[in-house]
């Protein structure tokens, strides 16, 4: 695959939303992105906070613009005592929960981000997620 259809985005939507169900039995967010960060799948489960509509889609774009998880964003900014705002772009968020999407080649393809849960299992599904695409 060398770009995300959206019916794949889709798919990868209902995944998550499945792992989240299976997992923790709570609702979620899900926000699916292309590789420049542009939404091209949503869902909200019903009950999901009204707050994690737009953390999920910021989780997201953070994760395709940066190229790698929150979680490593945020272990970066750590590292180096910095500020996510350095990097000149409002729409970036460093609250693990988002994962780039690569192709079996190793190409990011898109991204996508969930919030709903604590940042850990937000992350554990959207590692989830991108590891099964890579698995295809």
């Amino acid at each position: 695959m060398n770009e995300l259809t959206l019916d794949h985005a889709q798919a990868l939507a209902q995944q998550a939303m499945a792992k989240a169900t299976q997992d923790h039995g709570r609702p979620i967010c899900v926000a699916v992105c292309d590789d420049r960060g542009f939404l091209m799948a949503f869902a909200r489960m019903p009950g999901a906070p009204v707050r994690s509509v737009r953390i999920a889609q910021g989780k997201a774009y953070s994760a395709a613009r940066m190229g790698v998880t929150t979680e490593a964003l945020l272990a970066r900014l750590h590292r180096e005592k910095i500020d996510v705002g350095y990097f000149c772009d409002p729409e970036l968020t460093a609250l693990p929960g988002g994962s780039p999407l690569l192709d079996a080649g190793g190409s990011m393809i898109g991204a996508v981000g969930v919030s709903g849960l604590t940042s850990a299992e937000d992350q554990a599904i959207t590692d989830a997620v991108a590891a099964s695409l890579v698995a295809k």
